[in-house]
């Protein structure tokens, strides 16, 4: 069951009365999800009996060291993934050869709006992506004109990389934090990509600028890689429709599960 929030200001969300924020916290819808999804867990590890049920409530979105013991327990015994076959696993790399390429570079810059502590995530994920509309519509820059996307980046961007107009150089997929690599590695796009990155440092919008493709490895070089890809699908799938029953068992005020993935699959 879902409750939506009618007044955000009159309710503070909640799993089976257990609170996901602390007095005057802000947090964005994604984190918001996410904290609501590791409660529900926990207290789903309490009914099976694998944590004491005076187990503290997170703090701050950080569970006890019981609790995530309990909670990789729980899901250890509920959910049930079948191994990859070999046909399926086949299918997989022939169909995202892209994916495995080795030697893979970029020609990157980019907008950072770093999160710092005490940030307004929603004030600043609004203004990344009036940033990123804004290069989207501007003109590609011609010899003589004005670069409107280094424009951006020296007057915005909290990277030091802003001085030289966002620029990063050539980057491979050992040169960044590996969520901010998946969105640039494996891909054919070239521009400015239609969507915020996100990593551990912030909210980026991002160009690419050129690409020089990889080399795709055979099947058999990468097959232990590509199991593994298919294990992972396997446990997202499992987790989000064992979450979406937790859900359904739940009395959840002040949150939706339904707006999107949780991070926790992702």
């Amino acid at each position: 069951m879902t409750t939506t929030l009618t007044n955000p200001l009159d309710l503070v969300p909640t799993i089976n009365g257990v609170a996901l924020v602390q007095p005057g916290e802000q947090l964005a819808a994604d984190e918001l999800r996410q904290r609501a999804c590791t409660e529900l867990l926990r207290q789903a590890a309490m009914q099976a009996g694998l944590l004491a049920a005076d187990d503290p409530a997170p703090e701050a979105g950080a569970t006890s060291e019981a609790a995530s013991s309990a909670i990789e327990a729980l899901l250890d015994s509920a959910l049930q993934m079948p191994e990859p076959s070999d046909e399926a696993c086949r299918r997989h790399h022939a169909a995202n050869t892209a994916r495995y390429a080795v030697g893979e570079k970029a020609l990157v810059r980019h907008v950072l709006f770093a999160v710092t502590p005490g940030v307004d995530v929603n004030a600043l994920r609004q203004r990344a992506e009036a940033c990123l509309l804004d290069v989207r519509c501007a003109t590609p820059a011609a010899d003589g004109a004005v670069d409107r996307f280094a424009e951006v980046a020296a007057s915005t961007s909290n990277c030091p990389s802003g001085a030289e107009g966002g620029e990063l150089g050539w980057l491979g997929t050992d040169d960044c934090a590996p969520e901010f690599g998946r969105e640039l590695f494996g891909h054919l796009e070239i521009g400015v990509l239609p969507r915020l990155v996100h990593s551990r440092f912030g909210l980026h919008v991002v160009e690419v600028r050129a690409r020089e493709a990889g080399t795709v490895p055979s099947y058999e070089s990468v097959r232990s890689a590509v199991a593994q890809s298919m294990r992972q699908q396997s446990f997202a799938t499992a987790l989000r429709q064992y979450l979406q029953l937790l859900a359904g068992q739940a009395r959840l005020v002040g949150v939706d599960l339904d707006a999107a993935d949780s991070p926790l699959v992702q």
